[in-house]
């Protein structure tokens, strides 16, 4: 008897961890996805944190979406829609993006306009509207959700960045006559801010995934013995961007007609 204690103790506890480890293991039973989304997943957990570049949300039922390059992921208190991402059709001179997205298990349809919103619950504005309509499974009908979204700016171009090429031509220091321009991004706030050669600038960003523009700029006035058509070449190129790239160390600025800019990234 002794001896068959110890026994059936060891017995209830394997089978107490199994339990758990089966719980844990355990799906949400209302969360929909399909295999590719599940390998996307695993295999690109950390840059399905990081790589969002749209959110929204809204209220009455609570729902929040998620874009990222990979996943595009759907949430309410009860149910969850993982697809895999797709590019969205632009309409409207791109001030409208429509996302259609349909797996073996659901189907949603979202789309983006670039309007003032308000959340109906906080009074918090937004530059985006945003309607989804989605179903699952067998359903014939679509439910429609109407809420507020904004873009993520890309967190890599939050650094200091010195110039290295303007409208094709590399430059140097004596170009401008002072110093070599630079544009400090502060991503979190959307703004920045740096010198021109001579002058001090700030201004705003606005930024939708790989596009970029540089906003209310405004410059000190000071008398600069050389440089200042440089200066001016410097200002009006990066009024003129439309989109970015990031590579090696270099942020490119574009528009559809041509590279315009070339910085570094200073360490």
């Amino acid at each position: 008897m002794k001896n068959f204690l110890p026994i059936l103790l060891s017995v209830c506890l394997i089978a107490v961890s199994c339990s758990n480890k089966k719980e844990k293991n355990k799906t949400p039973e209302n969360t929909v996805y399909s295999d590719s989304v599940n390998q996307v997943k695993a295999s690109n957990n950390k840059q399905f944190v990081t790589d969002t570049y749209f959110k929204a949300h809204g209220v009455e039922p609570f729902w929040n979406i998620t874009i990222s390059d990979k996943m595009i992921t759907f949430k309410t208190p009860t149910d969850s829609i993982f697809t895999p991402h797709t590019e969205p059709i632009y309409a409207q001179d791109n001030n409208v993006k429509m996302y259609s997205l349909h797996t073996e298990l659901a189907a949603i349809k979202i789309e983006i306009i670039q309007m003032e919103c308000i959340n109906a619950m906080s009074g918090k504005s937004f530059p985006y509207s945003v309607t989804l309509k989605y179903k699952k499974g067998n359903e014939t009908e679509f439910t429609t959700l109407e809420g507020c979204g904004q873009y993520i700016t890309n967190y890599r171009l939050h650094d200091i960045w010195a110039l290295e090429e303007l409208n094709g031509a590399k430059v140097n220091k004596d170009d401008f006559g002072k110093e070599l321009p630079y544009i400090e991004i502060n991503a979190a706030e959307n703004s920045f801010m740096g010198t021109s050669g001579c002058n001090r600038i700030v201004g705003k960003l606005f930024s939708e995934r790989n596009k970029i523009r540089f906003t209310n700029i405004a410059s000190t006035e000071m008398l600069c013995a050389k440089g200042s058509d440089k200066e001016q070449e410097f200002t009006k190129a990066l009024a003129s961007t439309i989109s970015y790239t990031i590579n090696n160390n270099r942020l490119t600025l574009s528009n559809p007609d041509k590279t315009l800019l070339v910085f570094k990234k200073v360490d």
